[in-house]
């Protein structure tokens, strides 16, 4: 399945980056470098995405995608050396 999930990234004093989703948010995780922390987003969703089921709550509308034959508006960070 493919969601599609706003994030936003706060860097942290002591280093890293909290990734927190105001769409849901139950969604937190972290890492030392952006690509860590957003690697660990797949994680933080997937357990978000279970509390979810358990609790029998439905997810925000429009955060599953079904339709993977259309295109799909998506925004990256993209980093260059």
């Amino acid at each position: 399945m493919i969601y599609k999930v706003p994030l936003v990234l706060a860097p942290q004093p002591e280093g890293g980056f909290t990734v927190t989703s105001p769409l849901l948010p139950e969604l937190v995780t972290e890492g030392d470098t952006i690509e860590e922390a957003l690697e660990n987003v797949q994680d933080a969703l997937e357990a978000t995405i279970e509390m979810y089921q358990d609790l029998a709550w439905q997810l925000p509308k429009n955060v599953q995608i079904s339709d993977t034959a259309s295109p799909v508006w998506l925004e990256a960070l993209v980093s260059t050396r």
